[in-house]
Order: structure tokens, then C-alpha cells, then sequence
């Protein structure tokens, strides 16, 4: 397993915009057979900043996979908007 974690700085009047674009994708995501888990999460420290988690079964299933998929596109199309105000999105192996 691996997970996903995108890292986002989102301004106020964006984000009723960007909550809902990430409700969209969340019901793609359920339906991805390789993705496990999602979740986001917004700061409660800096009200600009949120983390989207998501667990996949292998950064490769997801890279070549889920990617790779019909899905994907109309995926992308909703998160498009945001992708200027990514500030980290990386995979992470769980340790512990």
C-alpha cells in the first residue's frame, strides 16, 4: 500500500469550489479498484491550506492503473482548476 497525500493552498472565495470538485472525484475514486482510501482534510491552524489523502494498493497501480483509466480524464477535468495551488503531492510508503 501506498499513500498519496496533495498538499493544496486553496483562497477562501475558492473553496466552496474546490470542496465541491473534490466531492466529484472522491465518487471516481470509490469506484477505482485500486484505490483504498481517501479523505480531505483542511488545516485548522491556516484556513488556506488543505491536505487530500489517498491510499492506493501500489504507486504503480495508481501511475499505471487508475491514471491510465477513462475515469482519470474526467477526473482531472475537476481538479484542473486547483493544480496551480498544489504545493506537494507525493507517495508515501507506511512505515509504522
Amino acid at each position: 500500500m501506498t499513500v498519496e497525500y496533495i498538499r493544496y493552498r486553496i483562497a477562501a472565495d475558492q473553496q466552496p469550489a474546490f470542496i465541491e470538485a473534490i466531492r466529484y472525484t472522491n465518487k471516481l475514486l470509490a469506484a477505482a479498484p485500486d484505490c483504498l482510501r481517501y479523505q480531505l482534510a483542511h488545516c485548522e491552524e491556516d484556513a488556506e491550506l488543505f491536505i487530500w489523502r489517498i491510499e492506493w494498493t501500489s504507486v504503480e497501480r495508481h501511475l499505471q492503473g487508475f491514471r491510465k483509466s477513462a475515469e482519470f480524464g474526467v477526473f482531472f477535468q475537476l481538479v484542473k482548476p486547483f493544480y496551480a495551488s498544489i504545493q506537494e503531492m507525493n507517495h508515501y510508503m507506511v512505515v509504522e
